[in-house]
């Protein structure tokens, strides 16, 4: 009887032992980290960088990201054990809608990256991949600022590149810390160089390192700047990188296009040729001059016209028509009739005007307004058609995103 009740009382423990192992087991401590609100601003803030899925159990474009993403987590997990380096975060919108809203995310899946705590202007639109997934993030840990060991090497910085140059007595100091925080965040809009000791000695006084805007001035009539705020800010450091290193007007590429389609505002486009540097120049210049205080309807751009040939087939040009500005209204194009009166006071402005008063839309329907034509030629032609906007096709693809529940 007693080796029976031994015999039991092993079996107990064994059962005991197995239920604690199975109830202790969770298999989401692998894969992305399921982030809530209780959770997500402690993440946010204890790590360099979290690149976030923001999803729906509904939406089936969710559901087939879903494994990959899990995976990648895995991977990069195993990469970047660190803690404090790296998180791939996963929320659900159904049940964290105020994490949707906060992040402003209309669609399915979203994939948003944060750095240092701040959302990245841009979101991820690459390759969904494991691989894809696992490089992008190796990337963005990657050091964004480069050490010159020499002065004359700064003579030999890409003069096409929007560039932040740091002069500091040593590494380990706050103000560097600064530094490479906000360069973090806007590595896909500037080249960061920093020189330390030494090497940059007589660029700066003892003990004061400063920091040093240089315009891509193959491009631009900018000038050099020095930062004049503190640099144990970071947010006024930031906002004043953020100022340099994005400028008004902006090059459009296949890279960047769905990016600054889906921000809503009618594109004013220089097509030019590849190589017609002084085009691109003049062109800012008249932006920076007459336009500045439509930067919040307007985008401003520059396009290789060789390599949106398309767009300018619909509005019946090609290159030996280049260069030209045209206005994309996103459901429309217009042409600016002659690119000589570019820097002719306010006439870029009126052009943008003129779309805004619909004159633009009129007058390729109906010719011009009888206002623009003495009243004995003043005669309704017969309708016609403005080109059709190319780059809202460019936007972000139906077939890779749900919009809300409208795929219900």
């Amino acid at each position: 009887m007693e080796l029976l009740s031994t015999l039991r009382s092993f079996k107990f423990s064994i059962f005991i032992h197995i239920f604690v192992s199975y109830s202790c087991y969770r298999p989401t401590d692998s894969g992305a980290v399921a982030l809530t609100q209780a959770t997500i601003d402690t993440v946010l803030a204890t790590n360099e960088l979290v690149f976030i899925n923001f999803y729906a159990e509904w939406c089936k474009f969710s559901s087939l990201l879903a494994p990959i993403f899990e995976e990648a987590a895995d991977k990069v997990s195993a990469e970047f054990p660190t803690a404090g380096q790296v998180v791939m975060g996963k929320v659900d919108c159904d049940k964290e809608n105020s994490i949707a809203t906060r992040f402003h995310v209309t669609k399915y899946p979203t994939l948003k990256v944060i750095r240092n705590g701040q959302p990245a202007k841009r979101e991820y639109r690459g390759q969904r991949s494991v691989e894809a997934f696992f490089n992008f993030v190796k990337k963005q840990l990657e050091d964004p600022i480069k050490e010159f060991k020499e002065l004359s090497d700064l003579k030999t910085l890409d003069t096409k590149k929007r560039i932040i140059i740091g002069f500091f007595d040593q590494k380990d100091c706050p103000e560097y810390n600064t530094f490479r925080r906000v360069a973090t965040n806007l590595k896909d809009d500037c080249q960061f160089h920093v020189g330390f000791g030494s090497t940059v000695a007589q660029m700066h006084p003892p003990g004061q390192p400063i920091i040093v805007f240089r315009p891509d001035v193959a491009l631009s009539n900018e000038r050099d700047e020095t930062f004049n705020g503190s640099l144990l800010s970071y947010d006024e450091m930031n906002v004043w990188m953020t100022e340099k290193c994005v400028p008004l007007v902006r090059e459009i590429t296949f890279e960047n296009a769905e990016e600054l389609t889906e921000e809503g505002l009618p594109f004013l486009i220089l097509f030019h040729k590849p190589g017609d540097d002084e085009t691109i120049k003049k062109f800012k210049d008249v932006v920076l001059r007459d336009l500045i205080h439509e930067k919040q309807n307007i985008n401003f751009l520059t396009a290789d016209g060789e390599r949106f040939a398309h767009p300018l087939h619909h509005l019946g040009k090609g290159q030996d028509d280049l260069p030209l500005i045209a206005i994309d209204s996103f459901r429309h194009m217009y042409l600016f009739k002659d690119i000589r009166n570019m820097d002719v006071p306010n006439k870029l402005q009126q052009f943008i005007q003129d779309l805004y008063s619909g004159k633009l839309h009129r007058e390729f329907h109906h010719g011009p307004d009888p206002e623009d034509i003495p009243a004995l030629e003043s005669k309704v032609g017969p309708p016609t058609t403005p080109p059709e906007s190319t780059f809202k096709k460019l936007g972000p693809s139906k077939n890779r995103y749900t919009l809300l529940r409208d795929e219900l």
